[in-house]
């Protein structure tokens, strides 16, 4: 799938079903810069070029279809957390302390 197909594929459901489907298998790890990007996605604030690029890195982490299957224990979410982290490393000067808060109080309810 190219970068656009991804970002086709991103959907609210889509990303929601997959983060708490699978909550547990992927860990915080995985989690936590997905939900800081959905968070700043949302903002009007961020560029739409670094939504876009949020939006692709989603897309991928939702989509059934990557280099490494989810299915795959310990590496399966690896090529996933490798998408997230370029995608948040490019984005980084548009993730604001409040998607920070809203992605750790996320977790804090998931983990607690």
């Amino acid at each position: 799938m190219s970068a656009n197909e991804f970002s086709e594929a991103f959907s609210d459901n889509g990303f929601w079903d997959k983060v708490k489907g699978y909550a547990k298998i992927a860990g915080e790890g995985v989690l936590e810069p997905a939900l800081k990007m959905y968070y700043a996605a949302l903002d009007s604030d961020t560029p739409t070029w670094a939504k876009a690029t949020i939006i692709g890195a989603l897309g991928y982490f939702i989509s059934p279809i990557d280099a490494i299957p989810d299915l795959v224990p310990v590496v399966g979410y690896s090529d996933d957390l490798s998408v997230l982290v370029a995608a948040l490393a490019t984005t980084a000067a548009h993730i604001k302390d409040e998607h920070v808060k809203k992605a750790k109080e996320t977790l804090a309810q998931w983990f607690s």
